[in-house]
C-alpha cells in the first residue's frame, strides 16, 4: 500500500538554525537575509549578551575544526585579552567562554553541523 501526503500539504524543511551574532556584524545581517529569504525559520542569539555555553563551544569546535576557525584576531578584544600567549587549549576555551566579543561571527547552527562566517555553499547543503 502507498502513503501520500495530502494534496495541500507542504513539505517543510526539518532544520533546527540558530545564528549567534553580533548586533553591529554586516556578515551576521547577511546570514540572517539568507535564511529569511529562503523562508527558513530561525533563532537570533546575541553573543555579547549570552555568549556559548561549554557544551555549545564543544560542538561547534568540532564541527569547525578548532578555535583557529573561532577567535576573531582582528577583534579589539582580541589584543586585550591576550588569548594569542595562552599555553593550553583549555585555556583559550576558558578565555572565550569568558569573552564573547572574540568569537568571529557568525556562528550558524543546524543540530551538530556549524559555520562560522558567512557561508551560503555550506548552508545550501543543509537544505
Amino acid at each position: 500500500m502507498c502513503r501520500s501526503s495530502p494534496p495541500n500539504a507542504e513539505r517543510e524543511i526539518a532544520m533546527n538554525i540558530q545564528i549567534y551574532g553580533k548586533a553591529k556584524c554586516f556578515d551576521t545581517k547577511k546570514a540572517e537575509r539568507y535564511f529569511k529569504e529562503r523562508g527558513v525559520k530561525f533563532q537570533l542569539i546575541d553573543i555579547l549578551k549570552k555568549g556559548l555555553s561549554p557544551g555549545e563551544l564543544r560542538n561547534v569546535l568540532q564541527a569547525v575544526g578548532g578555535l583557529d576557525a573561532l577567535v576573531d584576531i582582528k577583534s579589539s578584544a582580541y589584543n586585550s585579552s591576550f588569548i594569542a600567549h595562552l599555553a593550553s587549549t583549555e585555556a583559550k576555551e576558558e578565555k572565550l567562554l569568558e569573552t564573547p566579543a572574540l568569537y568571529r561571527t557568525p556562528i550558524v547552527r543546524n543540530g551538530r553541523q556549524a559555520t562560522v562566517g558567512y557561508a551560503p555553499a555550506v548552508w545550501a547543503r543543509w537544505e
